[in-house]
């Protein structure tokens, strides 16, 4: 099982979605909260709409630059809260792709695509 996880988010239609055919996902998108992190997370990466690195993990990692806190779970998705961002945003059962349990935390990097 990996340790790390690496998703390419993009804009479509408006929304942040990412493809992972791996895991059987395609234009996947974020919503409730979770969207309007990644526009704040990648305000200083040059043309993110097109595609950026998001790089997350259950365990803190060097590079680490966000922290998501598990709070509750809703509707087969789970809650969790960002201390940086002062809010909280739905993670859907997409979650279960790459964890058998909520993590208690999630650690995000996110930077360029190369």
């Amino acid at each position: 099982m990996n340790v790390l996880f690496v998703i390419a988010p993009y804009k479509y239609e408006g929304m942040w979605v990412f493809d992972d055919p791996a895991a059987g996902l395609s234009r996947e998108p974020f919503i409730a909260g979770i969207d309007t992190m990644i526009d704040k997370a990648v305000v200083n990466i040059p043309e993110a709409e097109r595609g950026f690195r998001a790089i997350f993990s259950a365990a803190p990692f060097p590079g680490t630059q966000f922290k998501l806190e598990w709070r509750r779970e809703e509707a087969g998705g789970n809650w969790y809260y960002s201390d940086q961002f002062k809010m909280e945003g739905w993670l859907c059962p997409a979650l279960f792709k790459y964890f058998s349990d909520p993590p208690r935390d999630i650690y995000v990097k996110v930077e360029p695509k190369k």
